[in-house]
């Protein structure tokens, strides 16, 4: 139990959504939950009413789609489970995803041309993901081997690890959808009759879009803000040079202008209220990372590789070892970018950070 939680409050308490079922949580909206075959072993997905027109210009009533899960026999069976007992025998309208990563994506190609829909994303995330699909070397592989060896991490079962991944991302997002509807920050999208306003949020994904409705005071927050874990906030091989952390935490605060006791429907975990408690907490988690990679620093430089263990007390396997130096990448890179810290390439080949006074 993560000791902060008594911070925020479970609504719904312990219950969840029956599998391939749903919960409302919400009028109007409905939870559905569906497993992962990863360490976080699901993911939150929402069906929202709604009436949009036809190519005549007839209403009809059916439901918008936010997030998709990955593409598998288990997470379509499911998805047919849910059509025959949720939807009220009514169409499926539209698919809004909130960003690119596969548990989010994967199965929106399936599901827009199972109802003859149009996909909802951002531009840049819609993007990054036909790169990841479609360019195999663009994710894993070599490039991404040589990235984690430049940053320390030279374990050659780990480097094999990363290797094979060149096609982890087409394996859970097989196909995507050939066309899209771009959504952007501040866009106010008519859903069911309510507004729902889009936020836009950087450092955990190209460009996350969450979704708030000032009527409902309801948050689906995607990967932006989750209850118990911190999200995943990394450098990656294809932007090597970023700074994802500040921009991560920089989007967090445009959470703060919205209702106290917001509702927050997250991708993982379970609807909480307490969300300007939460992104206190987020900044805190952060704050308290970066000074003890700073202290350490004290006593010598540190490649990624070496801050894992100050960050990452538990035992890590080689899926989870790729986000966690990504992390301590971003982490590295906040404090560099803010001139605390120096960058430079050793001997060995691996970048090093080291305070600047350190000569």
């Amino acid at each position: 139990m993560n000791p902060l939680e008594h911070q925020i409050h479970y609504p719904l308490g312990d219950a969840l959504p029956p599998e391939g079922a749903t919960m409302e949580v919400a009028p109007g909206i409905k939870w559905i939950r569906m497993g992962l075959p990863f360490a976080l072993d699901h993911i939150n997905l929402w069906l929202l009413r709604d009436r949009q027109p036809d190519a005549t210009g007839a209403l009809i009533d059916g439901w918008t789609v936010v997030d998709c899960c990955i593409d598998s026999p288990t997470t379509r069976a499911q998805w047919e489970q849910v059509f025959s007992n949720s939807l009220e025998g009514l169409p499926i309208l539209r698919v809004i995803v909130t960003h690119m990563h596969p548990d989010h994506i994967g199965l929106a190609h399936w599901l827009c041309e199972r109802w003859k829909v149009r996909l909802w994303i951002s531009a840049t995330d819609y993007n990054v993901a036909r790169t990841a699909v479609y360019d195999r070397n663009g994710f894993g592989g070599e490039a991404g081997a040589d990235f984690y060896s430049l940053h320390g991490m030279q374990d050659e079962d780990f480097l094999s690890h990363v290797r094979g991944r060149a096609s982890y991302f087409p394996t859970l997002v097989p196909a995507l959808p050939l066309t899209f509807r771009r959504i952007m920050d501040g866009d106010r999208l008519e859903i069911g009759g309510r507004i729902w306003q889009c936020i836009s949020g950087y450092g955990h994904a190209p460009e996350h879009i969450a979704l708030y409705c000032a009527e409902l005071a309801t948050l689906i927050s995607g990967d932006m803000v989750l209850p118990r874990i911190s999200t995943n906030v990394s450098v990656h091989a294809a932007e090597p040079e970023s700074n994802p952390l500040q921009l991560f935490l920089t989007s967090l605060l445009r959470y703060l202008d919205l209702s106290a006791n917001t509702l927050v429907l997250p991708s993982h975990g379970k609807p909480f209220q307490g969300l300007h408690e939460r992104i206190g907490q987020l900044q805190d988690h952060h704050r308290d990372r970066l000074r003890e990679i700073l202290d350490s620093t004290e006593e010598g430089s540190l490649s990624a590789a070496d801050v894992l263990p100050i960050m990452f007390k538990r035992k890590l396997d080689s899926h989870q070892m790729t986000f966690a130096i990504g992390e301590a990448l971003a982490h590295l890179h906040l404090l560099w970018f803010a001139g605390q810290l120096r960058r430079v390439l050793d001997p060995a080949g691996v970048h090093r950070f080291q305070l600047l006074q350190e000569e």
